[in-house]
């Protein structure tokens, strides 16, 4: 068995699923547009430079989780899975997963978004194991704003990754090829230590990286 990690957005949707978040609270009157949206294109600005606080980004993207009661939460989550995420799941992406899949390989994705947003659209991928942020769940199935544990951004995609496989009794040296597919240099230190780094729609900084190693690099999706 050879082990397949995909980060999410960018990588296998051709959006961020964070931020499509964020948009969709306030197109649907959940949230405070404006104050909302400040804060979310202020967040989204930081990703993609590369100085995002992973920490101070998922106290806000929790919060705003917890200001809802469940019920409508989830009302939320798939009301935003049939408008947002549905309709920008692409063939080729499903393609990628299917061809680890049918190979036999161990298949997982590894993102920095947080695990109540991403839970659904893995399961629409058809990947079983996800490894995200994960929030603090009350006894009574409420987000309560927390974080568990460490960010899954950065270097934090190492350690979860290898505490995930080590949950399952194995480690990255037992597979005998490792892939990473992802879009960007956030991602460097987890590509850094698998056997099959793959720059998957990759932003500037990561092609130019990814180009310097020898990396592989592959586009899904036509824009």
């Amino acid at each position: 068995m050879n082990l397949a990690l995909f980060d999410l957005d960018h990588t296998l949707l051709p959006l961020d699923s964070d931020y499509e978040w964020g948009q969709f609270l306030c197109r649907v009157g959940a949230v405070d547009a404006a104050e909302f949206a400040r804060r979310n294109d202020e967040f989204f600005a930081q990703y993609q430079a590369g100085t995002l606080d992973p920490v101070v980004y998922l106290e806000f993207a929790l919060g705003t989780l917890a200001a809802f009661p469940r019920p409508r939460l989830d009302q939320l989550q798939a009301q935003f899975m049939a408008e947002v995420i549905a309709p920008a799941i692409k063939p080729s992406a499903r393609a990628l997963l299917q061809k680890h899949l049918d190979a036999g390989d161990l298949v997982a994705i590894v993102t920095a978004t947080n695990h109540y947003v991403t839970a659904p659209i893995a399961a629409a991928l058809g990947v079983e194991h996800l490894i995200a942020a994960m929030p603090e769940v009350a006894e009574d199935g409420a987000i309560t704003g927390k974080l568990l544990g460490t960010p899954t951004q950065g270097h934090g995609k190492v350690a979860h990754t290898k505490a995930w496989l080590e949950r399952l009794g194995k480690r990255l040296e037992d597979f005998d090829t490792v892939h990473f597919y992802s879009d960007s240099h956030n991602d460097i230190p987890l590509m850094s230590v698998v056997s099959h780094p793959v720059a998957t729609n990759p932003n500037a900084a990561l092609t130019s990286h990814a180009a310097a190693q020898g990396w592989p690099t592959i586009k899904l999706f036509n824009d």
